[in-house]
């Protein structure tokens, strides 16, 4: 089973524990959310396998995990990418933030989250043990459909696409 680094509030490195201990627990861990552009803009959503332990069939950002312990985050995120969505692209990082989110199955999401994005333009050929679908759409619509149909995404993409546009609305990209 993978593991997770366990972190502090200062995204500092306390230790490593199994991912699903880590979940049923509750503890604080690294995460990492992948946010993918085409060139006109629009964002690449995955929607989630529907044999994932939560958030099965939900839509949310192109891909999301968690860095092995040892390993660099962003080289964790590259590497998560290319495994779920079957490509490869220059990824930078934008921001963290950490956040906490119950799920039914009682498990919880309790996560320092470094957000990386990229462009990409080109075949997408994901993993259907990870993905069951996938869209680019324009973010206007991302955002009204959030607004009107919440239970449709993930916790923590309902949580980093506002943050998101902010940062790209303070930055100019």
């Amino acid at each position: 089973m993978s593991k997770v680094i366990l972190v502090n509030e200062a995204d500092e490195a306390l230790g490593s524990m199994d991912k699903m201990q880590a979940h049923r627990e509750g503890l604080l861990h690294r995460a990492f959310s992948i946010f993918i552009f085409n060139t006109k803009g629009d964002m690449l959503l995955q929607q989630r396998a529907l044999g994932k332990y939560h958030s099965a069939g939900l839509w949310t950002n192109a891909c999301c995990s968690h860095p092995l312990p040892g390993e660099d985050t962003l080289a964790a995120a590259g590497r998560r990418l290319q495994e779920e969505m079957g490509f490869t692209t220059e990824l930078r990082k934008v921001f963290s933030f950490t956040y906490q989110t119950n799920f039914d199955n009682g498990l919880s999401e309790h996560e320092v989250d470094h957000v990386f994005t990229g462009t990409f333009e080109g075949t997408i050929v994901p993993d259907n043990d990870e993905v069951n679908n996938y869209v680019f759409n324009k973010m206007g619509t991302i955002r009204q459909s959030i607004k009107n149909e919440p239970h449709l995404y993930t916790s923590w993409f309902k949580i980093a696409f506002p943050k998101l546009e902010t940062y790209l609305a303070a930055t100019g990209v």
